[in-house]
């Protein structure tokens, strides 16, 4: 289990365990905050082909599915 800090969490790099069409190494890029620091809205964008789509950010968490960092 990833251990994050939702306030850290804009401009972070994470590699997909499994990718899908060959995109593995993804960027945080846009993140919104409520009033009591709980994350609203995760953006993540693939860095080789720039598509991005909205995510759960309690999904990263999960080690089986994500590495923190570029691996």
């Amino acid at each position: 289990m990833n251990k994050i800090n939702p306030k850290k969490l804009l401009n972070s790099k994470w590699t997909a365990i499994n990718p899908v069409k060959k995109e593995k190494h993804f960027l945080v890029i846009e993140l919104e905050l409520d009033e009591e620091g709980g994350v609203d809205h995760c953006l993540i964008e693939s860095v080789i082909s720039n598509r991005s789509e909205p995510i759960e950010w309690q999904e990263l968490k999960n080690s089986d599915k994500w590495l923190q960092g570029w691996k």
